[in-house]
């Protein structure tokens, strides 16, 4: 998913869930407000406290760690709503909120 898919997608009446997993450091640096942070290293011990009921949008900084969250969520864990978010954060703050800081 597109940096600016997401954002119409977060517009909707049902929007899906973000899964934010960078670390708590790079949260201080650049953040979205109303995601669900889980960092990539404790989602295997949390997947249970993920929602299957709504689409879930996963996010690191570029779109690495994410990837491959989303990957173990669908090949491991059954999960079919779960997307990734293109670019991470990064693409987010070039693509559709420039007030979010780089790093």
């Amino acid at each position: 998913m597109t940096p600016t898919e997401l954002q119409r997608a977060l517009a909707q009446p049902e929007p899906p869930v973000v899964l934010d997993v960078r670390q708590p450091e790079e949260l201080a640096l650049a953040r979205l407000e109303g995601v669900l942070h889980v960092p990539m290293g404790e989602i295997p011990g949390r997947v249970d406290d993920l929602p299957r009921d709504r689409p879930l949008v996963v996010m690191c900084h570029h779109g690495v760690r994410s990837a491959h969250v989303v990957a173990f969520l669908r090949q491991a864990h059954g999960f079919e709503q779960v997307e990734n978010l293109e670019g991470g954060i990064d693409a987010w703050s070039c693509d559709v909120d420039p007030g979010v800081p780089r790093y």
